[in-house]
């Protein structure tokens, strides 16, 4: 069985590991070690064809080297750990980290890939797209606004409650002038009817450059409406570049309100 080596010791007279990197190098070793036992994720690809490579839907990405940001982030850190001032004020609690500057390294090297696997993780892709894949190529950002001062931001996969998102949100992303997109919310997780369905909450096309309030409504913005005792609902920003203007005539919905 799993750890059985440990059973009916005392814990006090265990090895201990010291440091959060000999513990993670003594975890990486006994992950690699093959185990009669079957893992939760093994359990969960049985019967999927693991073969079969994922569409990519997407546009052209950049994937950056791995060992040569590890390289230049390394470096970073050994230039750090000598700076005196940095370690004065981290001890003082005086030390003040950019947060934007962090965010806008993070979307500029890894952030998109990290938002892939957050959407291959939470089944986005799956009950979407079916077996195709993206590698987000704008970043998206959303918020509700409450009032006056209070904002709730939509990242991916915190919760939002239906209270806070009673109203159409702010969209903003970077966008060259002149191009088109279609901004989508949809609910897969709440068709009252078909399990396979989802539910279209919001849908504007034509939207020109990051000006999502001169887009054209085809489906104008309704609030979640989670049905009592279904859970937690995945709802789910999509935004699609065009290539052209698109005639949706036929297409537009009735304001709700």
């Amino acid at each position: 069985m799993p750890n059985e080596q440990f059973e009916g010791q005392d814990v006090q007279s265990l090895e201990k590991y010291r440091s959060f990197a000999r513990y993670y190098q003594a975890a990486e070793q006994e992950q690699k070690r093959s185990q009669w036992w079957r893992t939760y994720r093994q359990y969960q690809q049985e019967g999927e064809d693991t073969t079969r490579e994922k569409a990519d839907i997407g546009f052209p990405h950049f994937t950056p080297r791995n060992a040569k940001t590890t390289q230049a982030r390394k470096q970073i850190l050994r230039e750090n750990h000598r700076n005196p001032e940095l370690e004065r004020a981290a001890r003082l609690r005086t030390l003040r980290i950019p947060l934007d500057e962090v965010q806008a390294e993070w979307e500029r090297t890894t952030g998109r890939s990290h938002v892939q696997r957050v959407a291959e993780h939470y089944g986005v892709f799956k009950d979407l797209f079916g077996d195709a894949t993206f590698v987000p190529s704008v970043t998206l950002r959303v918020q509700y606004n409450k009032g006056d001062e209070f904002l709730m931001p939509v990242y991916h996969g915190n919760l939002v409650t239906p209270a806070e998102a009673s109203g159409p949100p702010e969209v903003t992303f970077e966008a060259e002038e002149g191009s088109l997109w279609t901004l989508l919310l949809t609910n897969p997780d709440g068709h009252l009817k078909e399990t396979d369905s989802e539910y279209v909450l919001w849908l504007v096309g034509n939207i020109p450059g990051n000006q999502v309030h001169s887009g054209e409504q085809i489906c104008h913005y309704f609030p979640p409406f989670p049905a009592k005792g279904t859970g937690y609902h995945r709802h789910i920003f999509l935004l699609f570049k065009q290539d052209r203007r698109i005639e949706f005539k036929d297409e537009l919905r009735p304001n709700p309100w």
